[in-house]
This record gives C-alpha cells, structure tokens and sequence, in this order.
C-alpha cells in the first residue's frame, strides 16, 4: 500500500488547478527513491525540521540582539509565524500547504547571527558578498549533514532563493510556483506586525507613534492588522483568477508606507543602531582572526578563496550565543585564578 500516492491523487481532486502537485515536482539535485508514506514536499518539511540548522535559529537574532525578555521574538518565531500566515493563505486558495510549509520553514536557514547586522558585515568582508538567501540554499544543498545536503525539490529551492525582498518590491521577482510567491508575502506579513509588537515592548515607539492612517486601514490590534493582510492577499489573487499571489492596490501601497515607517522608527533607531555596529564590529573580529589562524576552523590546506568561504559558512551559522562566547573566549583576557 502507497499512502503517499493516495494522498497525490486526493491532492489531484481537492487542490486548485494552479496548485503546485507534488506528484508533478520537478525533482530533488540527486534522484532517490521517494518514500510510501510521505509525499516529496511532505519529506522536504521533515528534513528542514530537523536539521541543525533550524534548531540553531531559536538563538539567532530577528531584531533585538540577544534579548532578556521571554516574549521577543527570535528567528525562529519568526519562520513559526511565516509558516502560519503563509498555510492559512495557501489553504484558503486551495494550493499546496505542505509545499508552502516546507518553504516557509527553511527561508532563513542561512540567516547570520545577530540579524541583518551579521549579514552586513558578512556582505562587506567576505569576497564572494553575502546574501541570507543565497546562504539558506547553500545550507540545504551542501552545509547539512556534513556537506551531503539535503537534497530537496526544486520547488521547496526555489522559494527559499527567491523569498527574500529586503526593501525592493514585494511581488517583484516571482518564485516559480504560487506557493513560492505566497511565502514570499507572508514573510512581509510577518515581521512588519511582529516586529512592530516587539518595537512596542521594547519601548522603542509608544502606541500613539504609530499613524492613524495605518490603524484606520489595518486595524488597532496586532492579530487585527495580520487578518487584514491576509484577506486581502487571499480575495485579490481569487479576483485576479490566480494569475499571481497578489495585494490589492490600496493595501499594497499602504504595507510600503508600514515597512517605511519601520525602517525610520525601529530598524534605524539610534539604539538599534548602536548596537547593530558592535556586533558587526564582533565579527568583522572573528572573521579576521579565522584568515590569521585558519587551523582554528580546519582549514590550513584551504585555498584563499575556498578559506574565506569556510570562515563565512562558519561565522553565517553561528548563534549570537555561541558567537558571544567565541569572541569573549578569544579576545576578552580571563581572571588569574590564585593558586593557594
């Protein structure tokens, strides 16, 4: 008995024409015998779930560095919360939620420690540059299990390559599938109202900062502001015959004014700021003593090119803990313990 092709067939049947089916996947970078009870999207969201590179995302910067607070929000909240909104918009379109899932959750695999500021500094210093998304798709093809990868599909690669918009248009460069493209959304989705909610328990804005132009149209409630969006993602792609995942004129145009809003209030507050220089200031360090004494990651039979490229696979996937600790343990002098 094949569970996984009987639930390819029900996809077949209860899915919409677009949907992305995963008995039609374009296939994996090495063939493999695909599993009986699982489908191929199905496989792709267990193995991201489970590598190391995910579990390392729970200590990884989203906005605020290392935070004390239980409540603010990590990387991996972050892909928890984009893999929410991007199921609930998939399922309301009748695409592919495992698909959309799987995407969701390895997006930012390659993130770098200490959020956007490790990948500044990442960008500067290494001389291939640096970009989190490219970085995610190498993590998943080569850097897991111990450089064997993890052979996803092509749909599940290309919406990781293709999520990402920094402060570019949102429905600009499109993912191959709708899937892709709903992903690439709900991450906007996410982190404008999360990063606002944790903005606002920081104390970084205060409630009446935020215009009433954005509470008029997205509502006063963070749960409000989310539903908003997403409803308008889910009933103009429907009147739009699905010809692409998209944002109605007026809600798209105000999300811009949103992310403006942030980048000025939130991103590029001077405490923010502030600390965003130390940590690039931290690993710039690290990644200049990795070149002085590359025996210290096994790379003393490197190349140049091949040795800056280990230390960045090295520096892009650590924690901000485990970066804290590796600096202090190198750089900071210990106390002289007294002998009796």
């Amino acid at each position: 008995m094949n569970l996984a092709k009987q639930y390819q067939e029900v996809e077949k049947k209860i899915l919409h024409p677009k949907a992305c089916l995963s008995s039609k996947t374009k296939g994996r970078l090495k063939p493999e015998i695909e599993d009986d009870v699982r489908t191929p999207f199905q496989r792709d969201r267990d193995r991201i779930i489970h590598s190391k590179a995910f579990r390392r995302l729970k200590h990884k910067t989203q906005v605020f560095f290392s935070p004390q607070g239980d409540h603010y929000r990590t990387r991996i909240t972050h892909v928890l919360e984009v893999s929410q909104i991007a199921r609930t918009i998939a399922r309301a379109l009748r695409l592919n939620e495992d698909l959309t899932e799987a995407i969701s959750l390895g997006h930012d695999l390659g993130h770098t420690p200490f959020g956007h500021a490790g990948e500044a500094i990442l960008r500067q210093l290494h001389p291939g540059g640096f970009e989190h998304y490219e970085q995610s798709l190498r993590v998943v093809d080569i850097l897991e299990k111990d450089g064997k990868g993890l052979n996803l599909t092509f749909e599940v690669r290309n919406g990781i390559l293709k999520h990402s918009k920094g402060r570019g248009e949102i429905l600009s460069e499109e993912p191959a599938t709708l899937e892709g493209q709903i992903v690439r959304v709900a991450d906007v989705i996410a982190y404008l109202n999360h990063d606002l909610d944790d903005a606002l328990r920081a104390g970084i804005i205060k409630k009446n900062d935020i215009p009433e132009e954005f509470l008029k149209v997205f509502g006063n409630r963070h749960s409000k502001r989310i539903d908003t969006m997403v409803r308008d993602v889910i009933f103009t792609t429907i009147d739009n015959n699905y010809e692409k995942i998209l944002l109605s004129e007026g809600i798209e145009e105000m999300v811009y004014r949103f992310r403006d809003f942030l980048f000025e209030r939130v991103y590029y507050n001077d405490s923010v700021i502030k600390e965003f220089e130390k940590a690039k200031k931290m690993l710039s360090c690290l990644y200049n003593h990795y070149l002085e004494h590359p025996d210290l990651i096994r790379a003393n039979e490197l190349s140049e090119q091949e040795l800056h490229r280990k230390i960045c696979d090295f520096i892009a996937g650590m924690t901000d803990r485990y970066a804290l600790y590796t600096f202090e343990n190198i750089f900071i002098p210990k106390s002289w313990a007294v002998s009796e």
